[in-house]
């Protein structure tokens, strides 16, 4: 289950930014836009972060 989680968050974030570039072609209201690209944000982030092995001492 450890590459699921991450490769989960990936996926969602590629469907933020659909969803981004979506809105904005509709017209949205920017904070919409802006608020649905930092949620894609922050899940690349988080996948990309996930994948980072744990430095040990």
């Amino acid at each position: 289950m450890g590459a699921v989680l991450p490769s989960l968050l990936l996926i969602l974030a590629g469907l933020l930014v659909g969803g981004v570039v979506s809105l904005h072609r509709q017209g949205a209201a920017r904070s919409v836009v802006v608020v649905t690209g930092l949620l894609a944000l922050l899940a690349t982030a988080g996948g990309v972060l996930w994948l980072i092995p744990e430095v040990t001492s």
